[in-house]
C-alpha cells in the first residue's frame, strides 16, 4: 500500500486494484483494516484506533482513497463529499474508442433486483437516480482508448455502467460486457486525482495515484 499523504487529521492512500476497501464477507484484508494496523503500529497505540471511511472504491478498481483519523475530520470530510465540493478524475481504458473524444453522459441508474449490477436508463424511472459524467480521450492504441472520466455524481458502479451504455466497456469488466478478465481480476479503472479542502487547514489539497506499472496499462504510458 503506496501512502501519498498523512497528517493528524487524514491519511490518503493509493489503494491497490483487488482490495476491498472495507471488510466484506471475503474475509480478506481490506484498506481500512490495514491503515488502521498502520497507524496502531507506527504511533504505537493501545486500544482501538479511531479511523474514518469516507468514501469507497470497487474492489477490483485502484487509485486515491482518503480516510479521517479523527471524527472531527470525517464529519467534515463528508460533507464535502455529501455537497459535491470534491474534485474526482479517473482513467479507465476502455475496449472501444468513444465516437466522439470528449463528451457528457447523463443516465438514470437502478440496481437490478437481488444483483449487484446496475442499469442506465435515458429516461428517469422508478428508484432510479441520476447520474452525469463527462470524458475525454486521452490516448488511442489499436481499438482501444484511454478516457479522463470527471464524475458530477457518485453513484454505484457509475463509470463502469455509462462507458458501457456506449459501448465502452471498461477493459477486464466481464459485469458489464464481454471484456475477458484481466490477468489479476482488475479492471482498468484508476482513481487518478481526489482533490478536497483540508478539514482544518482548509486548503485545497490534491492526491495523484500513479499509473499501475504492468502490461495493461503500459501500452498508454
Amino acid at each position: 500500500m503506496q501512502i501519498l499523504y498523512e497528517d493528524n487529521h487524514i491519511i490518503a492512500v493509493n489503494k491497490p486494484f483487488g482490495m476491498p476497501s472495507q471488510g466484506d464477507e471475503s474475509g480478506d484484508e481490506s484498506v481500512f483494516d490495514w491503515v488502521k494496523e498502520y497507524i496502531r503500529v507506527k504511533y504505537n497505540k493501545p486500544g482501538n484506533v479511531y479511523l474514518g471511511l469516507i468514501h469507497r472504491l470497487d474492489r477490483p478498481t485502484g487509485g486515491v482513497l482518503i480516510l479521517a483519523k479523527t471524527s472531527k475530520a470525517a464529519a467534515r470530510l463528508s460533507k464535502q463529499f455529501q455537497a459535491r465540493q470534491t474534485q474526482k478524475l479517473y482513467w479507465a481504458i476502455t475496449e472501444n474508442i468513444p465516437s466522439t473524444p470528449h463528451g457528457e453522459l447523463k443516465h438514470f441508474l437502478k440496481k437490478l433486483q437481488g444483483k449487484n449490477i446496475m442499469r442506465a436508463y435515458n429516461k428517469e424511472v422508478h428508484a432510479s437516480k441520476a447520474a452525469h459524467l463527462e470524458y475525454r480521450v486521452l490516448k488511442t492504441s489499436g481499438k482501444r482508448a484511454l478516457l479522463e472520466v470527471k464524475l458530477h455524481t457518485g453513484r454505484r458502479h457509475q463509470i463502469r455502467v455509462q462507458l458501457a451504455s456506449i459501448g465502452c466497456v471498461i477493459r477486464g469488466d466481464v459485469k458489464y460486457g464481454k471484456s475477458s478478465f484481466n490477468f489479476d481480476k482488475s479492471i482498468c479503472l484508476l482513481a487518478r486525482e481526489l482533490s478536497v479542502e483540508h478539514p482544518t487547514k482548509k486548503e485545497m489539497l490534491t492526491f495523484v495515484a500513479e499509473l499501475p506499472k504492468n502490461e495493461l496499462w503500459s501500452e498508454f504510458e
